[in-house]
Parts: structure tokens; sequence; C-alpha cells
């Protein structure tokens, strides 16, 4: 078919140019040996202990590890939101055998992790990737590719995902190997929460969500497929991490199996 070469510069000429994001400004703080991530307000976007900088100091960031009861050995582990680097610190040290990729959006973030939240540099098995987590997951490249994928995006405000739809959850769960699982950091007090999970419960064949923690936030446990949930068999899964973790599994478990 042709088209006058009018029509095409109308076109091009109507197009906005792309705009880059804007990002609020990153700032820290620091109480009683832990420091805090913000983006310019009060609200917390990580926290790490000086003396333990890949322990995760926030209850919340403890139970988004609660895929572990299910999956012991990982291949491929995928952040979304890098926050502090807790989780992929965490992951990175537990499962030397994996590999781990964080995806975040904000290059000030990415900078201030590696400055001053002791992020490693990359190498052969960490990847941190400057991108935004909605083009990594529809990615083609990505689909099957992980065993656990972490969502924690948020933006200064700190109250809702910022991704938050039933087709990013679909996606999400595309990117998931068979048996695979995403845990999802959210606020059971706010508004978007109920719906977080009527859009995770489109994109996955299960939802647990754990018991809210002090601060409020919920995490919710996204299984591609629905798992046996065996009181035994989590117990003892649990016992092993606490031993060699000392994260708090078996309250993860107790959580579990109260929400079925």
């Amino acid at each position: 078919m042709l088209i006058k070469r009018k029509s095409i510069e109308q076109v091009e000429s109507s197009r906005r140019p792309a705009r880059k994001p804007k990002f609020a400004p990153v700032t820290l703080s620091e109480q009683d040996g832990v420091r805090y991530l913000h983006f310019g307000t009060e609200w917390v976007q990580g926290a790490m202990r000086l003396r333990k900088p890949d322990w995760p100091e926030l209850e919340y960031a403890q139970q988004m590890m609660a895929w572990m009861l299910f999956i012991e050995h990982p291949r491929a582990i995928a952040q979304l939101g890098l926050g502090t680097a807790t989780l992929t610190k965490c992951c990175y040290r537990q499962f030397p055998e994996a590999s781990v990729t964080a995806v975040e959006l904000n290059p000030s973030v990415i900078a201030i992790c590696a400055s001053m939240f002791k992020l490693p540099p990359n190498d052969e098995r960490l990847q941190v990737r400057e991108m935004d987590a909605l083009d990594f997951v529809n990615d083609p490249a990505n689909l099957e590719a992980f065993d656990v994928l972490q969502c924690d995006l948020y933006d200064a405000t700190a109250r809702g995902p910022v991704l938050d739809t039933p087709e990013f959850y679909r996606a999400c769960c595309a990117c998931l190997a068979p048996g695979g699982i995403m845990t999802v950091n959210l606020f059971g007090d706010h508004p978007s929460y109920a719906r977080n999970i009527k859009a995770m419960k489109y994109g996955f064949d299960h939802v647990i969500c754990l018991p809210e923690v002090h601060d409020g936030n919920v995490v919710a446990i996204c299984f591609q497929s629905r798992p046996v949930l065996d009181a035994a068999a989590l117990a003892a899964r649990a016992a092993q991490i606490v031993a060699a973790t000392k994260l708090p599994a078996k309250s993860w478990v107790k959580g579990i199996l109260a929400a079925g």
C-alpha cells in the first residue's frame, strides 16, 4: 500500500519525543546501627544493619524469602525493584549455585546501593539491570527463565505497587519455570491491596498471603501451580532454613497453613 510522504511526516511530527522518567531524590537516614533508604519522603524503601549488610533487616523482607520452603535449590532468581539490594544480596550469598538478576529503573538507586548498601559488582552470577520491570517481564528472552521472582516495586509514596495489572502478573508468571514462585510486597491497609490480590489470582494458579507485619506490609506468595501443603514436610524444611540462615521460617509455615 502506498502512503503519501506528507502523511508520514505529519505522523512523525505529531509524535511526542520520548520522555525520561522523573525520579524522586534518593535520601538516606541512620538510626541505631541501621541505614535506611528513602525517596525524599519519610517512607522507608529499604534498610541495612551496618554490622550485617547481607541480612534482611525488615520483617517483610524476611518474609519475601518464604519461597525457600518450597524451592530448595533455585538456579535463577530475579528481583524486581532493587530497594537497598537486601534481597539481591541475601540470595547472592545464600545460593552460590544460582544466578541472581536485579531490575531497577532508577540509576541513582543502583549507584547508592553500590556505594552505601554493599551491593557487589556484577559478575558471572550477579546482574543488576537498569530497565523497567514491565519491559523485563515482557521480554521473550525471560520466558520460563526463573525459578523465583521477588517483586517490590514502589514509588516515593511507598503505598502501592507501581505495576499491579492482571497483565503484569500474568507476564510475571510466564517468566517462571515450571513450579516457580513469586513473592510480592503489598500494604494490607491500602486500597491497592484488594486490586493486587485480584490481579495476582488472574495471573497465578494459587496465591497465599502471610500475616501482616507491624509496619502494615503483607507478603503474597504466588504459585505458578497450586502446591501441596504438607505440614510435616514444611516444618522439616523450616527447621533446615532456620539452622542454615536464622531466618524465621517456622513463622512462615504457621502463616501459610493458616491461610491455606
